[in-house]
């Protein structure tokens, strides 16, 4: 069966939880509130359907027993999005998934995150520990969003039309412009505020919790997902066979390994 003919989830309407700063993040649940819970965090440029329900993996979770907690990160799908880049720090994004587990009243979760989600979830068990049991990390270390490609660019882009020269630039415009409620002019603020702070994962100080981590055979990080997976001292590496950073959710054999290790 294709992706494209997965039976498809239904997406309730969302519920919101205020940051501290004021801004409206959207939060989804699916599956029976007394069933472990995971919490899943989309990529950049992504958003909670995009990343977790087309992909069926919330289908599979909740035929897995699990209860899924999704959320649209600020600056994403239904949440608010704030042009300021000083309201996208790695301890904003951060401090609105702690925001959302004290509102849904859940002392631990099991988490899985890709890509910026991925990078978030890091900080996550990492400064607050006890509230993850155990997670999928997937196309990590990719902390820094859009620093492969030329911000200038992309702001004359999103402000004028500019043509864009840079090919990869060309290819994060391209990733974003794919969702419909995307500004394209948040996410350059997004990109900029990552790198006001420590954006890339610190492997002097990994999570201490069984971690999944996962990336494309054919994404450019590979090698160094692979190594920060081994400074974690219960980190697992899988590769994703034959995906790339952007097609890698979509990927059968990415689910399959992510239910078998949260389901431990």
């Amino acid at each position: 069966m294709t992706q494209s003919a997965l039976p498809m989830t239904a997406v309730p309407d969302p519920q919101y939880v205020m940051s501290a700063e004021g801004h409206r993040i959207a939060t989804y649940s699916w599956g029976d509130e007394v069933a472990d819970t995971v919490l899943v965090v989309h990529g950049f440029a992504s958003s909670c359907r995009d990343n977790w329900v087309d992909t069926g993996w919330v289908r599979d979770l909740t035929r897995a027993g699990f209860r899924v907690l999704g959320v649209d990160q600020r600056g994403h799908g239904l949440s608010d999005k704030p042009h300021d880049p000083h309201d996208y720090t790695m301890s904003a994004l951060v401090g609105d998934l702690l925001l959302v587990l004290d509102t849904y009243l859940l002392d631990s979760v099991h988490y899985a995150g890709y890509s910026l989600g991925g990078r978030v979830g890091w900080q996550l068990l990492v400064d607050a520990p006890h509230r993850v049991s155990r997670a999928v990390l997937g196309g990590i270390p990719d902390g820094r969003p859009l620093a492969r490609v030329k911000i200038d660019q992309a702001r004359a882009y999103a402000e004028h039309g500019t043509p864009v020269e840079d090919r990869v630039t060309q290819n994060y415009i391209a990733l974003a412009e794919r969702v419909s409620s995307n500004d394209l002019g948040v996410l350059v603020a997004l990109a900029e505020g990552m790198r006001l702070g420590d954006a890339d994962p610190d492997p002097s100080r990994p999570p201490q919790q069984p971690v999944l981590f996962a990336t494309g055979s054919e994404d450019a990080i590979l090698e160094r997902s692979r190594r920060l997976a081994s400074s974690a001292p219960h980190g697992v590496f899988f590769e994703i066979p034959g995906r790339h950073h952007f097609n890698a959710p979509g990927s059968r054999a990415f689910r399959q390994e992510a239910l078998a290790f949260l389901g431990a």
